[in-house]
């Protein structure tokens, strides 16, 4: 019976067509987004499901990878696997990375907002997240339009908002409903259900 399974060479090759074809050491490749996630090899093991010494001899080149292994390698790492086969185009990897857990955000109380500012340890973030109460159940406890540079997406997470935008009509929007739109163009969001709505807002900073 032939073998329907894709080759790992032919994912290699998918995967980086159009770049430079210098061939990647996979064993350093799988080495270098072990030690970006902080895992030691026991670790690396554990999280993509492979045996230490399997994973060793991978790193080390000791032994060409199985397309089961392969799939097991970019699952774990939580890349697909075209990703694995391709080197990052910057030479310098930030690794950067920041966990808030549920409540443990830095507060910021408004007249009309109750933030919860998130990944507040990293310095010179490129975007802003945070997740915020909303307690303003009229247009009119704003002064005026909220505005900033960049862009904004807003998604709630509970309860109903009315969204108010400086040159469109309001909308109102449920538990999974979403916008991206221009921070410069003036808005402010309003709970209207009984409960104050939960939004969570990501901005950029640039």
């Amino acid at each position: 019976m032939q073998d329907t399974k894709p080759s790992v060479l032919k994912i290699a090759r998918e995967g980086r067509a159009g770049e430079d074809a210098t061939p990647l050491d996979l064993g350093e490749r799988v080495r270098e987004l072990r030690k970006a996630r902080g895992w030691t090899l026991e670790q690396a093991a554990q999280q993509v499901g492979l045996a230490r010494s399997t994973l060793s001899k991978i790193e080390n080149a000791q032994m060409s990878p199985t397309f089961e292994a392969v799939r097991k390698l970019a699952t774990g790492m939580g890349i697909s696997i075209p990703q694995l086969f391709t080197a990052p185009r910057s030479d310098k990897v930030l690794a950067r990375r920041s966990i808030t857990k549920s409540g443990e955000g830095k507060p910021l109380v408004t007249a009309t907002y109750e933030h919860e500012m998130l990944a507040t340890d990293l310095s010179q973030k490129q975007m802003m997240p945070y997740r915020a109460i909303v307690r303003a159940r009229s247009i009119d406890e704003f002064d005026g339009w909220v505005r900033h540079d960049g862009e904004e997406f807003m998604y709630v997470l509970s309860g109903t908002v009315s969204f108010y935008t400086e040159f469109y009509e309001p909308v109102e929007m449920g538990r999974g409903d979403n916008a991206y739109y221009d921070a410069a163009m003036g808005h402010n969001v309003v709970s209207v259900s009984q409960e104050d709505a939960v939004i969570l807002w990501i901005t950029s900073l640039h």
